[in-house]
Order: structure tokens, then sequence, then C-alpha cells
């Protein structure tokens, strides 16, 4: 859900989610325009915990960087544009200091967006857009409704491409966690 007044910044969000009224919402940014989701149903966050495990140990085993949920990233040099995505991960080199506690000044290097009700599809695939074209190498949409992930990353062209993984197949951390997979039947088992 859009509510737009004004052109909104990193600092208006962080201002905004410290209120209490806002307690159960997750703001995020395009291009200075501020949107606005519920917290996340049962399912949704079920999901996202089984693949933040799945990531997390895959990449503590071996010392490859670290991950976060539902927590704010944006470019550095663009502070009109903030998401946070379901899951994330960030590698070694990129890991925040131990002691930041505000959003992260640069995407993750794989992000998670999981599809709630309240989303649409569009506005996934342009968070997807919006992850690649600003440093983000990785992105997949899990889609529970069709048991399914749509895997995002820059082509070799330079441009955007994407591919599905149905229920049968595996996701993989290609360059960003190289040897991961993950069956997708862990995921959707029925």
């Amino acid at each position: 859900m859009a509510i737009q007044e004004k052109l909104y910044t990193v600092d208006d969000v962080w201002r905004l989610s410290q209120l209490p009224e806002n307690e159960l919402k997750h703001f995020y940014l395009i291009d200075g325009e501020l949107f606005w989701d519920m917290a996340p149903g049962y399912r949704h966050g079920n999901l996202a915990g089984h693949i933040f495990r799945h990531l997390l140990n895959y990449a503590e085993e071996r010392d490859l960087g670290d991950g976060s949920v539902e927590s704010g990233y944006y470019p550095a040099a663009d502070r009109s544009t903030l998401l946070a995505p379901d899951v994330a991960f960030v590698r070694k080199q990129n890991v925040p200091t131990a002691g930041h506690a505000r959003f992260v000044p640069r995407m993750p290097d794989l992000a998670v967006e999981i599809q709630s009700p309240s989303n649409t599809y569009a506005e996934l695939r342009r968070k997807a857009a919006v992850y690649l074209a600003n440093g983000a190498e990785l992105v997949w949409l899990v889609l529970p409704e069709r048991a399914s992930v749509e895997v995002w990353r820059i082509g070799p062209d330079g441009e955007p491409t994407s591919a599905f993984v149905t229920r049968s197949g595996s996701l993989t951390g290609g360059e960003v966690l190289p040897g991961f997979s993950l069956d997708l039947q862990q995921l959707f088992p029925r």
C-alpha cells in the first residue's frame, strides 16, 4: 500500500518505524515513494525461517558471510530507496560491523522476497529489479501458492534475467553461495 505525501528518505523511514503506532508496519521505499505492509502471517514467517536457517547454516559452516531477516538495506548513494527483504545474505567482506544498528547502506548479495496475500506479483518483480539495479547479485522470489521460486540475476549481457524453479527442483547459491543447494520439496512438502 503506497502512502505518498512527499518524497521520503531512509532517515524518514527510520523515524516512522520507531513510533509505537507503527510497531506492526513494515516500511520500504522505492525512489522516495513510501510503502508499508503489515506483519506477515505464519506461512510467510515459517518459509522465511526455513530459508534463513538453511542459508545461515551453510554460510557459517564455510565462513562465507551472514544473514538477516526483515532488515532494511539501501544503496549507499541513494537514500530514497530502502528495501527490507524477508531474508538476506551478505558475503563476509560486506557484513556490517557488529555494532551496526540501523539500516544497512548497501544491498544484500542475495535477497529473498516471499509473496504474501497483500503482495502482487508485479510488486515482487519490481523489487527484484530494484535489488539488482542497486548491487544485489541474486534475488529469489518465493511464490507459496505456486510452490515455486523465480530466480533473478544479471545475465551475461548486463540485463536482468529470471528462471523458475518448481517444487521438484533446487535453489542454488550461484557465485554468492558457491555449492549451496536447497531442495524446494523441503519448503513445499505437499
